[in-house]
Parts: structure tokens; sequence; C-alpha cells
């Protein structure tokens, strides 16, 4: 999709001293100027480039890589705050614009907010909001379990942490699930636990037959470095079993089931034990 805010692929169709100019189609040519291109370019080839409005509010395209798209969220710093609204850094050389409107509170420079990138439908400029509830949720959540996802982590509940899925959905992944280090604003991924009847979503860092496979060769390396067994089993402490193996206890015990099924361990009632192989 060509449009402004986003990244597209386009044609050079003109060289000039200044820079290259790209067929956007409906955009016409815009300008690809020489101090945002990474290197030089022929007629025909094709560039991947974002496209925003510069200073003088032309379309122009960068190769610089902005930390949002149009439709995303990000945890941007601000620049510069003025009365009208703040300027935060998004990896271009323009800031993107916050109006004072769209700030949940005052912001203040040098302080970083989790923001939505859109487009202003009066003058067409790229701007975002720290008011961010409004943008989530407004499609249905057609997720299945288990089902990867990104995340970005939004701020704390009583419940645990409240993460935003693929830029689109608010979810929840509990505390008794979350045995690491988690800041606002952080990019994690993620997994679909279950998608509830009233549309709210559960989620895990943990999942994905890829998640499970890494985690029994875990069990299983340390029982060989260990005498062949642990003195832990699936009602043992949650703290004792991410001491010992990095993981949740809803994941060890996956884990070992697993294990058990195909005959690589004997889960004992203090612990689980490594088979002798044949």
């Amino acid at each position: 999709m060509i449009a402004l805010g986003k990244t597209c692929t386009l044609p050079v169709v003109k060289i000039v001293d200044f820079g290259y100019y790209l067929d956007a189609k409906h955009l016409g040519e815009i300008l690809l100027p020489n101090k945002l291109a990474k290197k030089t370019f022929n007629l025909g080839d094709e560039v991947t480039v974002f496209l925003y409005l510069d200073s003088k509010d032309r379309p122009v395209a960068t190769m610089q890589k902005p930390k949002a798209e149009i439709g995303q969220f990000a945890y941007l710093k601000v620049t510069q705050t003025t009365d009208f609204g703040a300027f935060v850094d998004w990896g271009l050389d323009k800031d993107v614009f916050v109006p004072v409107k769209e700030q949940k509170r005052p912001m203040e420079e040098d302080q970083s907010y989790l923001v939505y990138i859109y487009q202003d439908k009066l003058d067409q400029r790229v701007v975002a909001s720290a008011k961010i509830d409004k943008f989530l949720d407004n499609e249905p959540a057609n997720y299945k379990a288990g089902q990867a996802v990104d995340l970005i982590i939004a701020n704390t509940t009583d419940l645990g942490f409240k993460a935003i899925i693929d830029h689109k959905h608010w979810g929840v992944l509990y505390r008794g699930d979350v045995f690491q280090r988690l800041s606002f604003g952080q990019y994690k991924k993620g997994f679909i636990k279950h998608v509830r009847a009233d549309g709210k979503i559960d989620l895990t860092l943990q999942g994905g037959q890829e998640t499970r496979d890494k985690y029994a060769k875990i069990i299983e390396n340390y029982l060989a470095k260990n005498n062949g067994y642990a003195a832990v089993h699936d009602k043992s402490d949650p703290e004792l079993i991410y001491q010992t193996f990095g993981m949740s206890k809803a994941a060890f015990k996956r884990s070992i089931g697993g294990l058990y099924k195909a005959g690589i361990i004997t889960i004992e009632k203090q612990g689980i034990r490594l088979n002798q192989k044949d």
C-alpha cells in the first residue's frame, strides 16, 4: 500500500543532482533526497522507503526507518514541548507532533510516552496520540490459542501486566505466569493463551511447539548433568521451578508431561528422573 506514514517499495523514475524521484502512483513523483538515501541508484531500481511530509509539508521519501508507522504504537521520547503540543523522536529527521488534546497529561521534555501514530484527517499530517485506549479493541479479536503475537508492555494491573497485541488489542499477562522483569514500553514476543467469551484476551510469554521443545531439552540436559535426577515435581513451588529451570510452573508441567509420554523421564513422588537409554 502506497501511503504517507507507510513503508513501500517504489521505482526510480528520475535522477537529479539532489536526489531521486520515485513513482508513488496516485501520490505522484516523490523525492528521495541524497542525504536520506543510503546508496546510489539507477533508473528503474526498486527502493524501499518510508513516506512522510517534510518541514514544508511536502511529501518526501527516506530510507531511515521510523520507530513506528501509521496504525502502530511506540514508546517515544519527547524532544520539545510547546503551548500547542509536544514533539517526540520517532527515528526520522523530523519529529512527530503530539497535540495537547491528544495528551493524557502534559508531556515533559526528555520523558518517554507510549503513543499511537495516525494521520490527521484535516491536514493529512502524521501525528501521535497518548490516548491509546481509543485506538484499541475496535475490531473482533480473531486469535487462536497458542498463536504467536507481538506485544508492547503498556502498564501494570492488580492481575499482572496489560499489553498491546499486534497494535490492535488489549491483553493481560497474569503475574503468576511472568518470571522475568518487564518494563513499560518493552517489546516482547508472546502467545495467545485464551480468548474469553467477552472478547478479553489472556496472554503468555511461553508457548508454541518450538518453545515446548526448548524447555523439554533444558530439563533433559539438566537431568543429564545432575546424575539423572531433580528434586522438583509438578507440585513444587513455582519459584523453585523457575530458579532451577528458568520457566514457569505451567511450562514445566507441560514439558515433563511430554517427556514422560515419550518415555524419556519417570515422574516420582519427590522429583523427576531421567530414564536410562537401552
